[in-house]
């Protein structure tokens, strides 16, 4: 499980191994390309456009598919040696220590149904650690950024998560709290919604922003892929959170997540275990 200590062990080593500078250039580029994809989405978002179910029953559309293909594109000229891993696409296999994984439109069923909480994720892997991610949230025009070592920020302004350090005076997010019970985390998200001040169901990429961004103090979410992690965690933890599964253990690959601003997550996790 996670540790504050192990945490901060993990960013030295890699901090010792990595070009700051590039690292800069890698995140400057990462937001640009997010702008691109972002708008593309808008175009869409704003018109029409045909939504399809997948194997798994979630949605895809038009804009899904267009804004990967564009960041793929993009990347692909930038650093032709790095791999890509894409919701819609899948993975092509590079050469370099880095790996890109994108999410296209985080929260497709809010964009298929109009509301504005939907995302474009980029997350990189450098050496197969969390790097950097970018969260842009087209339709709330915030853009929140970070990469290892450099700070995490929101619409260009330094992003820090909340000082709250008790329970109940926190805000508790999930995407879905039905999830949570019918994936087997009922017992827990119940217990936390009724210890915690208030809750809410600001969900998807833009809940785990909201804790980064101080505005929310703890969010769950039952079920993630791993692009829908991975430029979450190296945002949560620059703007000195944790992003762990529902185990504790630091992880995008964990198949669930819970975002926490770092004082409630004992707390929070102690609930789980129980």
């Amino acid at each position: 499980m996670l540790t504050r200590e192990k945490q901060t062990e993990v960013c030295a080593t890699w901090d010792m191994t990595t070009d700051k500078k590039e690292l800069k250039q890698i995140l400057d580029f990462a937001v640009d390309i997010s702008r691109g994809a972002a708008a593309i989405t808008s175009d869409y978002f704003k018109g029409t456009f045909v939504a399809e179910r997948k194997s798994d029953n979630s949605l895809v559309t038009t804009a899904d598919r267009e804004a990967e293909f564009y960041l793929r594109a993009r990347i692909a000229e930038t650093f032709p040696d790095d791999s890509i891993l894409g919701e819609e696409a899948g993975e092509t296999m590079g050469t370099s220590h880095r790996r890109w994984i994108l999410d296209p439109i985080d929260g497709t069923f809010s964009f298929v149904h109009g509301v504005p909480l939907y995302g474009v994720l980029i997350g990189l892997e450098i050496d197969g650690e969390p790097s950097l991610g970018v969260v842009n949230l087209p339709a709330l025009g915030e853009i929140v950024s970070a990469a290892r070592g450099l700070g995490c920020y929101w619409n260009g302004e330094r992003a820090r998560v909340s000082a709250t350090s008790s329970l109940d005076q926190a805000l508790l997010l999930s995407t879905d709290f039905g999830v949570c019970e019918q994936y087997g985390f009922g017992p827990a998200a119940a217990s936390l919604q009724h210890q915690v001040q208030a809750r809410r169901t600001w969900g998807d990429a833009y809940g785990h922003m909201l804790v980064a961004t101080g505005r929310a103090d703890i969010m769950l979410d039952a079920v993630m892929n791993v692009w829908d992690c991975a430029a979450l965690l190296p945002i949560l933890e620059e703007a000195g959170g944790t992003f762990t599964d529902w185990k504790g253990n630091r992880t995008i690959h964990g198949g669930n997540a819970i975002a926490t601003n770092g004082l409630l997550f004992e707390s929070v996790m102690k609930i789980v275990r129980e």
